[in-house]
């Protein structure tokens, strides 16, 4: 196993992390493992996005027809309205 040392770390960020440990029953160590183990778990992972496109790709996918798009209406004129 690796040692990480944490420098400036707020004072109020580390008794947060105290209390909500402590609040699980564990130690801010072990709280903080949870956490990065946490952060790295959800980096590797995959985006709802790209799940369905896997997901449509295992039935040869889908095209779809795009509407035109259709010029934006001019804003509102608030000027007469006296």
């Amino acid at each position: 196993m690796a040692t990480l040392t944490i420098r400036n770390l707020d004072n109020q960020t580390k008794q947060k992390l105290r209390q909500i440990a402590a609040a699980r029953g564990h130690s801010m160590e072990e709280e903080v493992r949870r956490i990065l183990d946490r952060a790295v778990q959800q980096a590797e992972e995959k985006g709802l996005g790209s799940r369905i496109v896997e997901g449509f790709a295992a039935i040869g996918g889908v095209e779809l027809e795009l509407p035109a798009r259709s010029l934006a209406r001019p804003a509102p004129n608030f000027e007469d309205l006296s």
